[in-house]
């Protein structure tokens, strides 16, 4: 039988409303006392808009991801130099830019490190998330060579992999070590990867 949800406005407050406590807990450690405390809704009610806990899950990891990708692309899409773009993917992660993402961290390592052997649905899920967010920076560096702002040589793919690893690793050691010299300084050469591939 198929599971038709109560209702659509109601199954986006609930996905809203706990996007924070899945992105900080993680599945696992995410309690129906947490949802209704987040939601101030009964088991029930919470029920009869998702099938089941991990329906909700992949309902808030597509929100979160998709919050994620949204600003990054809005900001990059604010600016008209290629580099300008691309440092902006770097500089919402700037811990004093106070971007309005999901808080507990990226939710595309969040997800991947405890999804890794546990669920392959959500695990999915994040690698593409991952490689929509590394063919965006892609497209900026192509388009820059293009435009004659990158140096031609560039390798766009292996680029757009280095900053992104940068942004995860500076996120890692915001979320374990709280030492934000490690994060500025990460970003920091993320943003030296832009520079040194720029002709101007």
């Amino acid at each position: 039988m198929t599971f038709i949800p109560r209702s659509a406005e109601t199954r986006q407050r609930i996905v809203k409303a706990t996007a924070e406590v899945f992105n900080k807990k993680g599945v696992s450690g995410t309690s129906i006392k947490d949802l209704e405390t987040a939601t101030g809704m009964t088991r029930g009610s919470i029920y009869g808009n998702f099938e089941n806990k991990d329906s909700l899950t992949v309902a808030v990891f597509d929100f979160n991801a998709e919050l994620k990708r949204t600003l990054l692309n809005n900001e990059a899409g604010r600016h008209q130099r290629f580099k300008d773009k691309l440092l902006a993917h770097v500089l919402l992660h700037l811990p004093s830019a106070k971007t309005p993402f999901t808080p507990g961290g990226c939710p595309f390592m969040n997800t991947t490190i405890e999804a890794d052997d546990t669920n392959e649905l959500l695990r999915d899920k994040a690698g593409k998330g991952l490689n929509l967010w590394t063919n965006d920076i892609i497209a900026i560096i192509e388009q820059g060579i293009k435009a004659k702002e990158f140096k031609p040589e560039t390798d766009a793919a292996g680029t757009a992999i280095h900053i992104i690893s940068l942004i995860e690793g500076a996120s890692l050691f915001a979320r374990s070590t709280q030492n934000m010299e490690y994060v500025n300084r990460l970003l920091d050469l993320a943003k030296k990867v832009i520079n040194d591939i720029s002709l101007s």
